[in-house]
């Protein structure tokens, strides 16, 4: 049975207590323990720290305390610290609109003093002596410290027992104490960070660069698995590392993304993000990156929630399309081509136009692959003959496997390729370079292929008909039950025409538009390429296979399929001596 809520009795209207109007502020600004203890880092990175310490007891319930080496409080300001909308950080609305600090409400300190037992201890370099001030009494006493601040929180919500039971367990909240650190360590690997709990050290990290701080807090696992992001695009620079398919999680924990150094968790740039693996992450899992944006803080409004972990951009679409194609370009860069420390391959594809038989040229790979197996195939000597083996970042084809994997060598030991997944991703980009410039050369069937079509088949073909022509098919009905492909792209001219023209009807019935948009153009592409690549158990002679290898190093995204799944593995010596126990 449904509570029916009755009419609140008729009360006058007067002004609430300003403890009351504190500790209702204080929940806005005051979540947890880690809320504490980022408000108080932010503080402390405001007043220019080089080392910030946090202390922690019972998860942070029972203690949070924030040391930091810089500017310090004077003595005269230390009891405007603690009241609300006091902050030396903005003085008008202009200094609002174009926040460059970490803080600047004024109300952290004055919040978490109306939740918890705060005492603040501080001494500027040119003070003789540091003074501590507590908040309850308001008493201001002398006090030995060096220069620097130390703001305790202790007994946290003891003033408000109901919220204190919304409280995890000890464990749970000192997780998110040393993850709202971690945050911040992120941001500026410039400072020194260190969280005791508990009269332990937990974690520290040492001032250092931006790629060692990422190992020391995210490991060197995502150091070795990400690539590097550097993107101007206009007033907007976007900088950090984007982790490569292989490395995505089931869960977005590993998402971190900065403006102006501030940690935020923002729609637009989450999306970007995301976006920017479409091509090569498919399904629930999430990628892994740091990124950092750096924009004109006039064209961001950090001003948004009390947390300050929410902005709002003023161009949201411009800062959605850098970010996107910042990573988009990060990631687009084979890293076959790009391994460190081996020689690059030339610009150009290693291959040439190799003359068929018949004695026309081949544009492209994928027709390459897909010719009749009977003609010979003519291959450049710089593709299949180098003077060792290890000249090349995926190094010689010396074998192939079951017919499905191409064995080569490189300077780093063994690599292992799937051959169909690496083709597909080849003509995958070939075909969509092609359509972005316009250039699909469609192939005339010298006998149109015909194929008895349903109902939804036939309406697709005469609904996207232009959609099908700019992919470079002709399928037009030959009678009222029969489709006829009367031609088809010149990168898959010699694949099945029925199969390929079922398949792209198929993924064009289930895209609802009149023109499709770029994702669902992709995937239709991807479904091409997957029909157009070399097929399992395809034979291929040691040039055929240092071809496609040298394709590969020039082909961006070549480490995924279109799937989302890896399209090579290195084994080095190290790992394959490790097998057979070599060294023991």
């Amino acid at each position: 049975m449904n509570a029916v809520l009755s009419p609140a009795p008729h009360r006058p209207i007067r002004e609430l207590p300003d403890e009351l109007v504190s500790q209702i502020a204080a929940g806005e600004v005051v979540e947890r323990p880690a809320s504490a203890v980022r408000e108080l880092v932010d503080n402390a990175l405001d007043a220019g720290a080089t080392q910030v310490t946090v202390r922690l007891a019972a998860g942070g319930v029972r203690l949070v305390s924030v040391e930091d080496d810089g500017l310090g409080i004077a003595r005269e300001e230390l009891p405007l610290a603690l009241k609300r909308h006091a902050t030396s950080k903005i003085g008008s609305l202009a200094d609002l609109e174009s926040v460059a600090t970490m803080g600047f409400r004024g109300e952290a300190l004055a919040a978490i003093a109306s939740v918890a037992e705060v005492t603040v201890l501080s001494r500027p370099a040119q003070q003789a002596t540091a003074f501590m001030l507590e908040a309850a009494s308001g008493e201001l006493r002398p006090a030995a410290r060096g220069t620097g601040t130390t703001v305790e929180v202790k007994e946290l919500f003891f003033s408000t027992p109901a919220r204190r039971k919304f409280l995890k367990t000890d464990a749970t909240e000192l997780a998110h104490c040393v993850e709202a650190v971690r945050r911040h360590a992120l941001a500026r690997p410039d400072v020194g960070f260190a969280v005791w709990h508990d009269g332990k050290l937990l974690e520290q990290w040492r001032p250092g660069t931006f790629e060692q701080r990422l190992a020391d807090v995210l490991g060197e696992d995502f150091l070795a698995q990400s690539v590097a992001v550097d993107h101007h695009a206009g007033p907007l620079h976007v900088r950090g590392r984007a982790g490569i398919p292989d490395a995505a999680r089931a869960r977005s924990d590993w998402q971190f993304a900065y403006v102006n150094g501030r940690y935020v968790r923002d729609k637009v740039l989450a999306h970007a993000a995301r976006s920017a693996y479409e091509d090569v992450l498919h399904g629930q899992r999430q990628p892994v990156y740091a990124l950092h944006v750096q924009i004109d803080p006039t064209r961001v409004d950090v001003n948004v929630h009390p947390t300050k972990i929410e902005v709002r951009f003023r161009d949201g679409r411009e800062v959605h399309q850098a970010v996107r194609r910042a990573v988009e370009v990060a990631l687009s860069t084979p890293r076959a081509g790009t391994a460190a420390a081996v020689p690059l391959a030339p610009q150009a594809p290693a291959w040439r136009q190799p003359e068929m038989a018949l004695g026309h040229q081949v544009s492209d790979l994928g027709a390459l692959w897909n010719v009749n197996p009977s003609p010979p195939l003519v291959i450049p000597a710089q593709a299949g003959t180098q003077d060792e083996p290890t000249d090349w970042p995926l190094g010689r084809a010396i074998a192939q496997l079951q017919g499905i994997y191409i064995l080569a060598e490189n300077r780093h030991g063994l690599v292992i390729v799937d051959m169909h997944a690496a083709h597909e991703r080849i003509v995958y980009e070939q075909l969509k370079a092609q359509v972005d410039r316009h250039e699909v050369r469609s192939q005339p069937l010298l006998i149109p292929a015909t194929f008895a079509a349903n109902a939804q088949e036939v309406a697709t073909a005469e609904a996207h008909a232009a959609t099908l022509a700019a992919l470079g098919l002709e399928v037009t009905p030959f009678s009222p039950r029969t489709l006829a492909v009367r031609a088809v792209p010149g990168t898959l001219a010699n694949g099945d025409p029925v199969e390929l023209a079922r398949s792209v009807l198929a993924e064009l019935a289930q895209h609802d538009a009149s023109s499709v948009v770029e994702r669902a153009r992709n995937e239709l592409l991807g479904t091409m390429a997957c029909h157009g690549a070399v097929r399992a158990n395809r034979r291929l002679t040691l040039e055929e296979m240092n071809a496609l290898l040298r394709q590969m190093e020039a082909t961006e995204r070549s480490d995924q399929c279109n799937h989302g799944r890896p399209t090579w593995r290195q084994l080095s010596v190290k790992e394959l001596d490790a097998l057979f126990l070599r060294g023991r």
